[in-house]
Formats: structure tokens, C-alpha cells, sequence
């Protein structure tokens, strides 16, 4: 099966300053998605590749693939794409991955709430649009948070689609330097923020789902806020955008016990319906970065715990994971590991990437 396929850019499209929209058509395969999904690209910088995930942004009835990207300080994909790429070149991606949606399954007459923090809006605006599109009965409340009005990405887009679905779409944008008519929609999301917002403006007990994407800070603020104003974790959604960690978190230094500690473990990895095993170190690498010392076309992308690209099921054996900022819980109870994270406990483990 081939990892990766090919997309032919067919549209730039520049939001704000600092961001592109693209639309995408898929040369070979099939890139049907989920709305709330990611790609994961890669493309060589002075020999080196680099892999990076961008959320999709088009709703599953707008009939094209499209993905929001950002310019980040430093980063050489997402410059490049922004000061580079135009129409006719060509980009590998991924399948389209990822566990942050819900709705837009024409169960229809819910409530949904969004928080979103700058270009956390790519993933919400794509589960916004299907809910809207799919639940004609069913209403959204997006909460979007910004710098200033400069930054809004989608700002005439989430205008339009406020006019379209009057009445079951409401928007309150956050700006942090630009003041407003109403205080309460000037400053940084934080608790309080959240408790104000919730008693003036949001009727969080009619909530059915939340949906929280942005720095890690804010998604923690808010997603306790739900939690202190009566929805539980099953209703909560998150996907992590920028991680404080630029790769893999280090392993907690730990005394080793000879008695149980051998120093090596057998790995059995299970993918594309192929078997493979091999001898990896129960220190200093993780379980993909053996996989893919071994000669695993293992998927991955930010390596940081974050994404969720390098998700695969535990079958047999112990590991630890250090970080986790993609699974949720119930996915972690089920036996989903991030691999980018895990280093093994036991002598022999078993995991298998098509679950």
C-alpha cells in the first residue's frame, strides 16, 4: 500500500497575510474524509524530510479537499507553501487521519459549541459547515479567538456562513489587542472569561458537544471551564494546535532493576496486513524510531505526541508513553498508544498500526 499519494494544488488562496487556503485533487486514491481531519505532507529541505499535518477546512458536501496552513516563525514547510506554491504543483500527503469530529451524521436538533484559537478555526470550520449542512434543525456556536481582527482566518467565509444559517449560527469573536463594543469580547480566554460567556451568552446546559482546538494553555482552561459548568469529558472534544515540545519528550530518568530489566525487547509490528519483528533497546529509542530503523515505512508526523499519525493498538506487552496530548481517554483504555512516545516495559511487545 503506498504511504503516501500525490495531490495536485489547483487553488491559492490567501485568507490573511500569513496564511493560505489550497485546494487539493488527489492524482491517484481515494481522499474521502471525515470532516474535522488532517493530511500529513512531506517534501525534502536541502536533503532532509520534513512532515508536517495540516487540518482539512472544506465541510464533507463542499465537493473538494481543501486545508488551511499558517505561516509558523521558523517553519520551513509552512513558509514555503506560503511564499512559494502555486497552482499546478504537486504535494504528497497521507490519507486523511484523525478523531476530532462528531455530528454531521443527520441525527439533527443538537447543540454544538466551538472554542478555536487562530488557525485552530481550520478543523472547527470544517465540522461546522457538515453540521450545518447535514442537521437542519441543529445549531453552532463558535467562540474564535484572535490577536486582533487582522488575524481572523475565514473571517468573510464565517460571515457568509452567518448570514446563510441565521438563527443557528452564532458567532463571538476574542480579540486580545483590539478592543470591542462589548469588554467582555477584549483579552485572552480564560476562566472567568469562560464563566461570563457561559452566563450571558452561551446556554451551556443545552450543549450537546463541545469542540476545543488551539494552544494547549487555552484548550486546558476551557476544557475545565466546561467541565466545572456540567459537561463531561464524553462531550468534550480537543485537537492540540503547536505543541510547547519540538519533538519526542524525553524519557523521566529511572533507576533500572537488573532482576527485570534484560536491556532489549522483541517487537512485533503488524501493518498493511504484513508482519514484521525485530530486537529494539527498552532505552534510548522510541518504538517508532525503531520501526523505522528497521526499514518500517511507519506512519508519523510531528513526533511530538500531538498528532495522532503514529497511533497504533497495543496487542501484546507493556509500554510506557511519556507524552499524550492526541488520545483521549477511552482510545488509551481500548490499548492506543502513540509510538513516537512509547519505549517498552516488557520483554516482547505486539502492535498493530490497522486497528
Amino acid at each position: 500500500m503506498a504511504r503516501f499519494h500525490t495531490l495536485t494544488v489547483t487553488d491559492v488562496h490567501k485568507t490573511i497575510r500569513d496564511a493560505v487556503v489550497l485546494t487539493l485533487a488527489p492524482t491517484d486514491g481515494d481522499f474521502d474524509f471525515v470532516q474535522g481531519q488532517y493530511l500529513t505532507f512531506r517534501r525534502d529541505f536541502d536533503g532532509e524530510e520534513l512532515r508536517r499535518s495540516y487540518s482539512i477546512c472544506a465541510g464533507k458536501d463542499d465537493g473538494i479537499l481543501q486545508v488551511g496552513i499558517k505561516r509558523v516563525d521558523g517553519g520551513a514547510f509552512s513558509t514555503w507553501v506560503n511564499e512559494n506554491i502555486t497552482v499546478g504543483d504537486q504535494l504528497e500527503a497521507m490519507q486523511p487521519m484523525g478523531s476530532f469530529h462528531a455530528g454531521g451524521d443527520k441525527t439533527d436538533g443538537k447543540s454544538y459549541l466551538a472554542f478555536a484559537g487562530g488557525s485552530g478555526i481550520t478543523p472547527v470550520l470544517s465540522i461546522l459547515k457538515t453540521v450545518l449542512t447535514r442537521e437542519p434543525t441543529s445549531e453552532f456556536t463558535l467562540v474564535y479567538a484572535n490577536r486582533g481582527v487582522s488575524s481572523i482566518m475565514f473571517r468573510e467565509e464565517l460571515e457568509d456562513l452567518k448570514n446563510l444559517y441565521i438563527g443557528r449560527l452564532t458567532i463571538i469573536h476574542i480579540l486580545e489587542t483590539d478592543s470591542q463594543d462589548i469588554d467582555l469580547f477584549t483579552g485572552r480566554v480564560d476562566a472567568e472569561k469562560c464563566a461570563l460567556l457561559f452566563k450571558h451568552w452561551v446556554d451551556i446546559k443545552s450543549v450537546d458537544t463541545a469542540y476545543i482546538c488551539g494552544p494547549e494553555p487555552m484548550m486546558l482552561t476551557i476544557s475545565k471551564s466546561l467541565k466545572d459548568h456540567g459537561l463531561s469529558e464524553n462531550q468534550i472534544k480537543f485537537e492540540l494546535f503547536a505543541s510547547g515540545q519540538p519533538g519526542r519528550a524525553k524519557r523521566k530518568a529511572q533507576s533500572v532493576d537488573a532482576n527485570s530489566h534484560t536491556g532489549t525487547t522483541q517487537a512485533t509490528i503488524v501493518m498493511d496486513g504484513s508482519t514484521r519483528s525485530f530486537t529494539m533497546p527498552k532505552d534510548g529509542e522510541t518504538l517508532l524510531e525503531a520501526a523505522i530503523k528497521n526499514d518500517i515505512d511507519a506512519p508519523f508526523s510531528c513526533k511530538a505526541g500531538v498528532c495522532s499519525t503514529c497511533r497504533a493498538k497495543l496487542l501484546e506487552g507493556e509500554v510506557e508513553m511519556v507524552a499524550n496530548h492526541a488520545l483521549e481517554d477511552y482510545e488509551v483504555e481500548q490499548g492506543y498508544i502513540l509510538t513516537c512516545q512509547c519505549y517498552p516495559l516488557s520483554e516482547k511487545i505486539v502492535v498493530d498500526y490497522d486497528q
